[in-house]
Order: C-alpha cells, then sequence, then structure tokens
C-alpha cells in the first residue's frame, strides 16, 4: 500500500496570504457590458509546490483572462477549415493600429510621504480596480488580448520608472511594432521629461534590410526615440554552422561566451549622446574594451531569484544623475531578451534567464560599473489588441499552457508554407491544408502517439510546431508599413552595415538570404523535443537555426 503523503504545517500567515489573492481574484472578476458573462482569470505560473520561507512565491504570478468554453469550441472546430495564404503585403503592421489612444497602461496614482505603507497599498489596489472595470466599460474592450493582470508586477514597473534615468525598452524585432507600447513612450518622454532608448533585439533572426526599416519608421514617427541594435549570439559566441540530414542549418551557442562589444557598444553611444559630460562613462567604455576577449563560463550564476514578504509599495523620488549614477530602467514584454541582454552587456551571467514566461518575478538592480547600474523589470504584457495568435509566438503566454494552439498555428501557415519548411505529406492525401491536418502531418512525421490510444498525438505536434516558431527555427518576422514597395532601399542602404557589424558577421555566407536558401530550412527527425516548462534552461544547448531559410516561400 502507498504511504500517506506527510502533512505539512499551514501556518496561519499562510492562510492570511492565501485569502488575501483569493479576493483580489475575485476583485477582477467583473461582469462585461452585457452584464451576462464574468471573466475568469488564470495564474499561468503559480507555484502549489514552492519551498516554504521565502515569502509569497505567487505574488508575481501571471494572471490572464481565460477564454470561455464557448470560445474554445468554436476554435476547435475552425481547426478543421481550410488555409488560406495572405499576401505579404498584409505582413505590414503600424504599432498605432494595436495601442488606441484610449489604451494605456496603469500608472502609479499620486502618493506623497505622509501617507502610511497600508493607505497606499489599498489606495493602488482601488486604482488599479477602477483601471481594469474602465477597459471592461471601453469600446475596445472585446478586441483586448491578454494583459497582465497582477498589481505586484505592475508596481515593479512603477519603481523601474521613478529610479531610471534612461528607459531601455527591449522589443523582438520580429514584432517590435507589436511590442512597443506608444503610451509608454509619451509617459516617459513627454510627461516625465526622460530619455527612451528602443533596443531592437534578436536582429540575427530577420534580414538586415527589416532591422533597417523599422528604425527609420520608429525614429521618424516617434521623435527625441533613440534606436539601437543588439543580440546576445554575434557570430563569435555560436560554435559555426552546420547542416544535419534534413538540410536545416544549426547554429550552436559556444559553452564559453565574450562580451557582446557591438551591441553594448551601441548602447554606450546612445547613452554618453544623452548624458553628454553630466554623467562619466569613462568606465563602461573602458570595461568593454577590455572584456571584449574575455572567455566567460555561460552557466555562472551571481544573483538568484528573490521574492518579497510584503506588497512592494514602496515608493522614490526621483533625482537626475543622483551621486554621479546613471540609472538605466529594462522593460519589455516576457521573452524579449531583457535577462540575456543584461548578461551579454555585463560580459557574464548576473540575472537568471528562462524561455518561461514571467520567469523574472522582481525588478533587479545590477552595477554595471560604479558609475553605470541597471534596474531589470518583470515581463509585463502591455494592454492592446494585439492578436493572441501573435502573443503566443512573441512568448508572453507559456505554450505548454494553451489550451487551444490551433489558431496559432494558422496564423502561421497562414504566412509560411509550413508543410514544405516541415517537409510533411498530408496525412489524408489531400491537396488543402488546415491546421489540425499540419499538426497530424507533424506528429506523424516525429512519432508523437498518445499514451492509451496509440493516436496522434496532435497537441503535442501543436505544442513543438510552436516552440520551433518561437526559437526562431520556423522564423516569421513582421514589416512596417510600405516596406513590401521600398525593400530595395533599404536592402541598399547606409544602415545595413552597421546591423552587420553588431552581428558580428564576418563574410556573407554566415547568412543566407531568402532568395538563395531554397528549402533548407525544413525540419529533421533529429530537432530536439524539448519541455516548455523546463525552467532554467542551459543557452548552450540552445539550437539557432538559419533565420532567414523559412522565408523562402514568403515571397
Amino acid at each position: 500500500m502507498p504511504q500517506a503523503r506527510r502533512k505539512t504545517p499551514f501556518s496561519g500567515k499562510a492562510k492570511k496570504q492565501q485569502l488575501q489573492a483569493k479576493k483580489q481574484n475575485k476583485t477582477l472578476l467583473m461582469p462585461s457590458s452585457s452584464g451576462t458573462n464574468s471573466y475568469d482569470i488564470v495564474s499561468v505560473n503559480y507555484q502549489p509546490n514552492r519551498a516554504r520561507g521565502r515569502g509569497d512565491a505567487n505574488r508575481y504570478a501571471l494572471k490572464f483572462y481565460r477564454e470561455t468554453d464557448e470560445e474554445l469550441k468554436m476554435k476547435k472546430e475552425q481547426a478543421l477549415q481550410s488555409i488560406n495564404p495572405v499576401p505579404e503585403k498584409e505582413m505590414e503592421i503600424d504599432p498605432t493600429d494595436y495601442f488606441p489612444k484610449e489604451v494605456s497602461f496603469p500608472k502609479r496614482p499620486p502618493w506623497d510621504f505622509n501617507m502610511t505603507s497600508a493607505a497606499l497599498d489599498a489606495q493602488e489596489h482601488k486604482y488599479f480596480r477602477e483601471y481594469v472595470q474602465a477597459l471592461q466599460n471601453s469600446s475596445h474592450w472585446n478586441e483586448m488580448s491578454y494583459f497582465e493582470l497582477n498589481l505586484e508586477t505592475w508596481r515593479q514597473l512603477w519603481r523601474v520608472l521613478e529610479m531610471c534615468d534612461i528607459l531601455l525598452l527591449i522589443v523582438d524585432v520580429r514584432f517590435a511594432g507589436m511590442m512597443f507600447p506608444p503610451s509608454l513612450y509619451e509617459y516617459i518622454v513627454k510627461e516625465q521629461n526622460k530619455n527612451m532608448i528602443l533596443v531592437l533585439n534578436k536582429i540575427d533572426l530577420v534580414p538586415a534590410s527589416v532591422v533597417a526599416a523599422w528604425k527609420e519608421f520608429l525614429t521618424d514617427k516617434y521623435p527625441g526615440l533613440r534606436v539601437v541594435y543588439f543580440t546576445s549570439c554575434p557570430g563569435y559566441n555560436l560554435a559555426g554552422g552546420s547542416s544535419d540530414k534534413g538540410g536545416l542549418q544549426v547554429r550552436r551557442r559556444k559553452g564559453r561566451q565574450r562580451m557582446c562589444a557591438e551591441g553594448a557598444t551601441k548602447i554606450l553611444e546612445a547613452c554618453k549622446d544623452i548624458v553628454r559630460n553630466e554623467v562619466d562613462l569613462s568606465s563602461w567604455d573602458k570595461k568593454i574594451k577590455e572584456e571584449t576577449n574575455v572567455e566567460f563560463e555561460y552557466d555562472e550564476t551571481e544573483v538568484g531569484e528573490t521574492i518579497y514578504e510584503k506588497s512592494d509599495t514602496t515608493y522614490y523620488t526621483h533625482e537626475k544623475y543622483k551621486n554621479g549614477v546613471l540609472t538605466i530602467g529594462c522593460v519589455g514584454q516576457p521573452n524579449v531578451g531583457k535577462s540575456s541582454l543584461m548578461n551579454a552587456i555585463m560580459g557574464k551571467k548576473v540575472v537568471s534567464v528562462s524561455r518561461t514566461p514571467g520567469h523574472t518575478k522582481h525588478f533587479q538592480t545590477i552595477f554595471l560599473t560604479s558609475q553605470v547600474r541597471l534596474c531589470d523589470c518583470p515581463g509585463l504584457v502591455f494592454p492592446s489588441k494585439v492578436p493572441r495568435s501573435i502573443q503566443i509566438l512573441m512568448g508572453s503566454y507559456p505554450i505548454a499552457q494553451l489550451r487551444e494552439p490551433y489558431t496559432t498555428i494558422r496564423y502561421l501557415a497562414e504566412r509560411l508554407d509550413l508543410p514544405s519548411l516541415l517537409r510533411i505529406n498530408h496525412p489524408e492525401n489531400d491537396d488543402t491544408w488546415s491546421p489540425r491536418d499540419i499538426c497530424d502531418g507533424w506528429a506523424k512525421k516525429r512519432g508523437y502517439l498518445t499514451a492509451k490510444t496509440a493516436r496522434l498525438d496532435t497537441y503535442r505536434a501543436a505544442n513543438n510546431i510552436l516552440r520551433m516558431a518561437l526559437d526562431g527555427k520556423i522564423c516569421l518576422w513582421l514589416r512596417p508599413p510600405n516596406y513590401t514597395e521600398e525593400r530595395e532601399k533599404y536592402e541598399k542602404c547606409e544602415e545595413i552595415k552597421y546591423i552587420k557589424w553588431v552581428q558580428a558577421l564576418t563574410n556573407e555566407d554566415a547568412v543566407q538570404t531568402p532568395s538563395d536558401s531554397g528549402n533548407e530550412n525544413s525540419a529533421s527527425d533529429d530537432d530536439d523535443d524539448e519541455s516548455e516548462e523546463s525552467g532554467d534552461e542551459s543557452d548552450e544547448q540552445t539550437e539557432i537555426a538559419n533565420k532567414f531559410a523559412a522565408l523562402a516561400g514568403d515571397d
């Protein structure tokens, strides 16, 4: 007979925290405008068995509204409908289409030093409830996607915005327009009179012409915004190109890394242009030059995870360049590479990295030099009208916890020739493909079967395809407005050489262009079947495919 589970003590404090969390969830379960429905909330990274003695481990859990059962049923039925490819022009996006002026992010309500922590906590909870309710009553509510519903996480953003002299907004260049909230720019640049630097990260995943196009579009549309490039995978940190038997181009991260000097230099230059001579940044410049060729162990962790015991209601009065120190706040959505960027410019691993959204639970302050400190904010999903399928491809929502993956598979298949890329045959020998057919074909190719009935494991296949898209093995990227008509201009512009310099490309063979790649980015049977919930994974095990070849059938 199996031994019963040993009972663990459950303190009154733990019970109180449980009741408070339950109460907070209930406050957000508000009726819709019609008064007939309520919205269910799910914590996507809830940790029920976290060791005690380290505070409330779920204080910073990501919280989103869950789709209704009716929506779920309708989407599963649509998974059987055929796929209709969309023209390339429809892959151009404008950020203002997804971030209406009426939809802003929650800002810290007014406070003063005479307020007690309890009074401030109550005021902020009241404000946040009213903020969510106002969104629910707005005309945009039915078009809204997942956004962060955890007040504790927004409080971390407030602290970073209060402390920073310069805000570093990091976005994934593949979805730059859908990760740039104009309301944050308006608040920082126009209301707070601070400076913002936009970092286009992961530039190794898309053609250089697209990176140049996004920079031109964003700098023209948002005056005073500085745009720089970055990648934590420059050429010298990769173990060289190789090809597997299926033709998939694979590059592996080396075990010993070097500081990403090119990207760090571009950020330093932008900061120098802002601070002028008010802060001495020579030590940062010296650090980059000294550590350019110094190797470090990537799995060496210096700063661990911290969970606060109490609600974070602290406040901060900003003093520009206080004590001669430049404070740079790092903000971005989950999985845009904030922690990897900080590790890369430090030249060693100082913050924990994971593929799981919400891994960074609280803001972390790290001194780059004695005159420069970085504040890393948890990944935040801002309120927007970004389609949920795109949010899943961006990594804002954990793929492993999807209840219905077929809508996102459809979005991919309408823009990329997935059957050709995956080298799969139609499971029913038909000429038309549906999202379900693609998943079944991939399950058959990979041998994914259910445990009890040995049927094709369609869900596992769908999740595997989405993970490949998130990692860049299947690479979808969106363009700025008018890119299709002006492609030739961007392919020949002067900015290309700076982008390739940041990528540390030594020759033209390092990256293939879409027109030269053919079907070489087809998936092989040897792809790793990685778990989405694996926590802290070593980046040296991450395979980085030929990022451009997936676009061969895109034009």
